[in-house]
């Protein structure tokens, strides 16, 4: 899996990291079982600190997407393969929508951020 992180975004650079690791476990990318890279190997590779990674992995692991495991790290669980087939179907539904009524692609993007935070 590719991580990236937008230093310009509103986003805190820890939700960003585990918006990815949400959407790469929804399309089957990280599947259960799977290790993902130790704090320091991933912090180093995206040149963040090991604690906006560990916030990252403590947030999966709350989410009960990941189990963090002294000498193993961040593992995938089982209850992360969920079908994101759903939700890329009421995306484009949503997208014809804004669309047609010619909204821009910043309004449409307001609009689901403030639906996400409700």
């Amino acid at each position: 899996m590719l991580w990236t992180i937008d230093a310009a975004s509103d986003e805190p650079l820890y939700a960003q990291l585990v918006a990815q690791a949400r959407v790469a476990a929804a399309r089957g990318d990280l599947t259960p079982g799977d290790r993902l890279p130790s704090a320091r190997e991933l912090a180093s590779s995206l040149d963040l600190n090991v604690h906006t990674v560990l916030k990252a992995y403590r947030q999966l692991r709350d989410d009960g997407l990941v189990e963090l495991r002294r000498g193993r790290g961040a593992v995938v669980t089982a209850r992360a393969a969920t079908d994101i087939g759903a939700v890329e179907h009421a995306l484009a539904a949503f997208v014809a929508a804004a669309r047609s009524a010619r909204l821009s692609p910043e309004a449409a993007t307001t609009l689901v951020k403030e639906a996400m935070r409700r």
